[in-house]
């Protein structure tokens, strides 16, 4: 869409400032699961833990998500021909599997609130390196463009 051609770098520049917000809680939250599954249920401290999850989950991680989305959206707009590049076929894929991942933790934010414990620390400490493996892939596809 011509219209949006004048804000392009604007829009470019906040969907990356969303991406690192976003990475960032994604790369958090993982981590807080693995420290409230060393907890005792009940104790203040699983509570803390229930809070913090909780707040960066709605304060931080849903909204970068969202607004990852719209920016990168309103890029494909103002730049259609993205959608013919194999590069950008991989990103996608690799961004839809880093938001299902995201449902993933928004499903075990809802288990612990609930002092349920789906995992061991040992399978979340594994579990904690999604997000930076799908970063690494995400970021050469839109820098390097291997194909």
């Amino acid at each position: 869409m011509e219209f949006l051609q004048p804000f392009y770098l604007w829009t470019k520049a906040f969907h990356i400032i969303s991406v690192i917000f976003w990475m960032a809680g994604m790369y958090y939250l993982p981590r807080l699961y693995v420290y409230h599954s060393e907890t005792e249920t009940g104790s203040v401290l699983s509570e803390n833990y229930k809070r913090m999850e909780e707040l960066l989950l709605k304060r931080i991680v849903n909204p970068a998500m969202g607004a990852t989305w719209l920016f990168g959206i309103l890029l494909i707009l103002t730049i259609p021909s993205l959608l013919s590049e194999g590069w950008f076929h991989v990103k996608l894929t690799l961004v839809i599997v880093m938001s299902a991942y995201h449902g993933v933790l928004t499903k075990w934010c809802r288990l612990y609130a609930a002092d349920e414990r789906p995992h061991t620390s040992k399978f979340l400490r594994i579990a904690n390196e999604v997000p930076p493996l799908l970063t690494i892939f995400i970021v050469i596809m839109v820098i390097v463009r291997p194909f």
